[in-house]
């Protein structure tokens, strides 16, 4: 069965960026030892246009097939003219108002969002990258099989959590630690199924 894995950014505090959603705090710490990292071993969750300018954008993929996001993650892009963000991988995008994909690579996923992501588990392939936010995190937190969770250094105070879910205790197994000049760390946890 396929993995689900949240490959997340958050603050110190466990957040994914200001109430209103904003994270370009995050970016002046992608430098360094840590910008290597991203273009060198995580390009497959970079938007395709960072692959680009990364001169990473053929590389293939062998971690990831597939990326879901929320509506609101997915219009970042279409506020950029871009209606395909992650053309590198299958794209699924859960909404309940965009009611046809403006992209054929853009799969709109408007019913049961759990049942739709089990099904995507099922079928064959590379692991499915959550790519957020909180909302969306939330309702699939049962299904998450892996957190890849960058936590830069800054501490925020408030604002969207890593899950927009009530409140449950699920229990993860810590897979990895890498820290990186800057101040990063990138912590992978893997749930005990």
């Amino acid at each position: 069965m396929r993995k689900l894995s949240y490959f997340v950014a958050a603050s110190i505090d466990g957040f994914i960026g200001a109430p209103s959603g904003d994270a370009d705090f995050f970016l002046p710490f992608v430098t360094g030892d840590f910008l290597d990292y991203l273009r060198d071993e995580a390009a497959e969750v970079l938007p395709t246009a960072a692959r680009r300018a990364f001169g990473v954008e053929e590389r293939a993929t062998v971690e990831y097939d597939a990326v879901i996001q929320g509506r609101a993650s997915y219009q970042i892009a279409l506020d950029a003219g871009i209606t395909s963000p992650y053309a590198h991988l299958r794209e699924y995008v859960a909404s309940r108002s965009i009611t046809e994909s403006p992209d054929p690579n853009v799969e709109i996923v408007s019913g049961d969002l759990v049942a739709a992501v089990r099904e995507l588990k099922r079928q064959e392939g590379l692991g499915i990258y959550l790519c957020g936010g909180a909302d969306l995190a939330g309702q699939l937190k049962d299904e998450v099989d892996e957190l890849v969770i960058k936590t830069y250094p800054v501490v925020l105070g408030s604002g969207m959590p890593m899950f927009g879910a009530d409140f449950g205790v699920d229990a993860f197994t810590l897979a990895s630690v890498r820290s990186f000049g800057n101040g990063v760390l990138v912590r992978t946890y893997r749930r005990e199924r």
